[in-house]
């Protein structure tokens, strides 16, 4: 599809550079910067961390009790 964009000079003339320097197009350079423009607008899919655990039973009984004890188990006998 065929259409017009207005370019600041500037910037055309930069875009020209890359453009050879890298032996391809203009066009080329602005299809690819749309791309990755809409790549990264694209809303994230839902995140799942997948279960990386083994074994079963969950925290041993020593652990139980919550986060400040396993803080004291993963500091026991370092320091005073």
């Amino acid at each position: 599809m065929k259409t017009t964009v207005e370019i600041a000079d500037p910037l055309l003339a930069q875009a020209r550079k890359v453009a050879a320097r890298r032996g391809t197009t203009v066009r080329a350079l602005i299809e690819e910067g749309l791309r990755r423009v809409v790549a990264q607008d694209r809303a994230p899919g839902r995140f799942e961390l997948r279960d990386r655990s083994f074994g079963s039973g969950g925290l041993r009984p020593e652990a139980q009790g919550g986060w400040e004890r396993i803080r004291d188990l993963a500091y026991e006998g370092r320091g005073t």
